[in-house]
């Protein structure tokens, strides 16, 4: 009965006020990171997780310390979002093939993005593509195919001004120009010094879908290049055919005139 009528006492005279205290100072605490945090930590991290894929395309083979230098990520920061991609199957690690070490130690790892990476990020109209090429197939024969790839292509470089001489400075300027052309059309495209000559990197390609089945879109653009350059140009390698980009080789030795 004692302690009965004390809680009673409690509950009328204290308990009210403590209660109102207790919800004004601790409530905020704990109901804050629930409401309002989460969702912008959220938010954030996708943004930054796209920031790595778009970096990986892009810039690709690269290393953690590099993502985490442009991007001002911790390096448990980008290993957490590397780790996230390559458990998806949206990254991987490059071979020793397609990396050149540089400097002493032990050579670091470079991450690039993979097939499956590129296709989360679209490839508007395919089906509707494809079914249309099928048909111009039907209608015009393998000709119309080819008339049809190199106009697109050149819809693509068509202000590209072809390289004046066979110096490698001209080569090199021209080969920049291809790759803005194509970045401006969707390919992320960029060059880089290898060797005695300079190769085309195209890191995405919206129609590869497409030209897997038509590969005549593929030998456009090396026919393109070629006649841009005024040189022989290879194709190394194509997303078409499930490569990490678009690879063309252009020599930078002029070619040699008739014996």
């Amino acid at each position: 009965m004692r302690s009965e009528f004390r809680h009673t006492g409690v509950v009328k005279t204290e308990t009210t006020p403590r209660a109102t205290k207790e919800s004004a100072v601790h409530a905020p605490s704990s109901a804050a990171p629930v409401e309002t945090a989460s969702p912008v930590a959220v938010g954030h991290e996708g943004h930054t997780r796209a920031a790595v894929v778009k970096l990986l395309l892009e810039e690709g083979p690269i290393t953690a310390s590099e993502i985490g230098t442009r991007l001002g990520l911790s390096a448990a920061g980008v290993r957490r979002h590397l780790d996230a991609l390559l458990d998806s199957g949206e990254a991987r690690e490059a071979s020793s093939v397609a990396v050149r070490h540089r400097g002493r130690g032990r050579p670091a790892k470079y991450f690039q993005i993979t097939a499956k990476g590129r296709g989360r990020l679209g490839h508007a109209y395919d089906d509707l593509a494809g079914a249309a090429m099928r048909q111009l197939r039907e209608v015009g024969g393998d000709a119309a195919i080819t008339d049809f790839a190199r106009r697109r292509v050149q819809a693509i470089v068509g202000n590209v001004t072809p390289a004046g001489d066979h110096s490698a400075e001209g080569l090199e300027t021209t080969a920049d120009a291809i790759a803005d052309a194509f970045t401006t059309a969707g390919f992320a495209a960029s060059t880089r010094p290898v060797g005695n000559g300079v190769q085309i990197c195209q890191h995405h390609c919206p129609v590869s879908h497409v030209a897997e089945e038509f590969p005549e879109l593929c030998e456009a653009e090396q026919e393109a290049f070629a006649q841009l350059l005024g040189t022989h140009v290879q194709r190394l390698a194509t997303i078409a055919n499930g490569d990490c980009a678009c690879t063309t080789h252009v020599p930078l030795v002029p070619p040699s005139g008739p014996k």
